[in-house]
């Protein structure tokens, strides 16, 4: 069997931060070069500020140097001292969608449904975040929001397209949160959200496998990514974060 091609288990990506829930590692998946992405380069997670000390140790132990937050300021928590040699970069993606895409496409939200919207009217955002992991430090980097599911499961779903990561890769990446980010809800107190995004997914007549993989169909992370304003050199430096010495 060629291992290169074999999807990674969920529990040879899982990392335990004490605090999170829903952290694991982008490498270790199936590219179309035949290729696995590298492992420690870029870790999604949920909220970083339920961290214990003994979890920023652990993220620190993985590599980490960059902690990139896709959260919008009204989420910003008083802002603690990072360990030092942490580096902290925001993207609000929430708010770079800007008024007309919630307006319009506020109902999906939460699910992956929104996904290809999102990519379709608001390039200017996921430029903006390429270009800025490009512009990263070196070392591990983690790019977190709230629960780890929505904004940074389609910031990884980028990532790993811009690699060349296999399709089914991607797929089995952006679901595995559900089963992490299912238990948040009880312990904040909040309903389960999973009922309402079952109910959207339902009325639209799909699965949330079958929504992603037509977000994924004909999307050239290059081409759009180049129309939308990043450089060719920020788009090598990302692949080379997950693809060293391609």
């Amino acid at each position: 069997m060629n291992q290169t091609r074999t999807l990674s288990t969920t529990e040879d990506r899982t990392l335990v931060w004490d605090g999170c829930l829903n952290v694991r590692d982008l490498g270790g998946l199936p590219t179309a070069s035949g290729r696995l992405t590298a492992r420690g380069a870029i870790v999604r997670a949920d909220n970083l500020d339920r961290l214990t000390a003994e979890g920023w140790d652990a993220l620190l132990d993985h590599g980490v140097r960059t902690v990139v937050d896709l959260r919008d300021p009204e989420e910003y928590k008083p802002l603690l001292p990072l360990p030092e040699g942490v580096e902290l970069i925001r993207v609000p993606l929430d708010a770079l969608a800007g008024s007309a895409w919630w307006d319009t496409y506020g109902r999906l939200d939460g699910t992956p449904l929104a996904l290809r919207p999102y990519l379709e009217h608001c390039p200017h955002a996921a430029a903006a975040l390429v270009t800025a992991i490009a512009g990263a430090r070196a070392g591990g980097l983690v790019v977190h929001c709230g629960a780890g599911r929505d904004r940074t499961g389609l910031a990884a779903l980028l990532l790993l397209s811009l690699a060349g990561a296999d399709r089914a890769a991607i797929i089995e990446d952006y679901l595995l949160s559900g089963p992490n980010v299912r238990p948040l809800y009880g312990m904040l107190g909040l309903p389960d959200q999973y009922r309402r995004i079952d109910a959207v997914l339902a009325e639209a007549g799909t699965t949330a496998e079958a929504a992603l993989a037509a977000t994924l169909d004909g999307f050239d992370p290059a081409g759009y990514l180049l129309a939308a304003g990043a450089t060719p050199a920020a788009l090598a430096a990302v692949r080379a974060r997950l693809l060293p010495d391609a």
